[in-house]
């Protein structure tokens, strides 16, 4: 009797053993994947305009509610292959950006999820110090005032249309020195190419480029404004948090980010 006893607490023991090693097999996973879940994050794409005031919220949106975002910006050739496996967000320098985008990449965007956030206006970057003296857009008519234009990056036909309001198109045309697609090759043209006078480009430039810029704004009654867009990945797989950035950058809190940017 005993013997079977000891025999029943033996199995006992060895059942209840195994028992715990199932569960904690069992857990494994669970833990794995809860820890997964808090290193993944809500992947931003978009050109590199927007870039200052959009990750300055994302890393407060982060702070205050744990949840991760990753921004990465700049011209679009540099990031879309990787955008189109795991982008969650895209945003756009302009509206016309974001629908040159919707055409070339159709099907990566959910379009009924595309906000538009808030405006910035078109102004002048010259020089430090600012040698040419140049205080308008008649200004950049003058002979010996060298512009570099973007044609492309949300700025496409941007000059063209203040110009052609005030009969200037002309004028300004004949001072364009050189063009590029992007803001990039701007900035590094102007970093690089002491001749360049000016840039026709938006006022949130200048914010990016204090130590080589002076802004110069246009009068209210002349100034342009476009917007900056922003759309949830067709192929995201944090949807649910993608939606509460974009609703974050809609708070007041982020339009004073946007505003300290150059945004309105």
């Amino acid at each position: 009797m005993k013997k079977f006893s000891f025999l029943m607490f033996c199995l006992f023991v060895m059942a209840g053993a195994a028992g715990f090693t199932a569960f904690s097999n069992s857990a494994e996973p669970a833990n794995s994947s809860v820890e997964a879940a808090q290193t993944e994050a809500v992947q931003v794409y978009g050109p590199g305009g927007p870039l200052g005031p959009i990750k300055e919220a994302a890393e407060k949106f982060s702070a205050e509610t744990g949840i991760r975002v990753n921004v990465t910006a700049g011209p679009e050739s540099n990031w879309i292959q990787q955008a189109k496996e795991d982008a969650d967000l895209i945003y756009g320098g302009s509206e016309y950006m974001m629908q040159s985008f919707v055409f070339n990449h159709p099907g990566m965007i959910d379009e009924k999820s595309r906000t538009e956030l808030y405006t910035r206006a078109a102004g002048i970057l010259v020089r430090k110090g600012n040698p040419k003296k140049i205080e308008s857009l008649e200004d950049l008519t003058k002979p010996g005032v060298k512009i570099v234009d973007v044609n492309g990056a949300g700025q496409l036909g941007l000059w063209e249309d203040l110009a052609g309001r005030k009969g200037l198109i002309a004028g300004l045309n004949q001072n364009i020195d050189i063009s590029v697609k992007t803001s990039a090759e701007a900035i590094d043209l102007w970093k690089t190419n002491s001749k360049l006078d000016a840039w026709i480009t938006y006022e949130s430039w200048h914010y990016r480029l204090k130590e080589e810029t002076e802004l110069i704004q246009m009068p209210e009654d002349e100034k342009i404004y476009r917007g900056t867009p922003i759309a949830i990945a067709k192929a995201s797989q944090h949807k649910k948090e993608a939606k509460k950035f974009i609703e974050y950058l809609q708070t007041e809190s982020a339009h004073k980010i946007f505003q300290k940017w150059g945004w309105n």
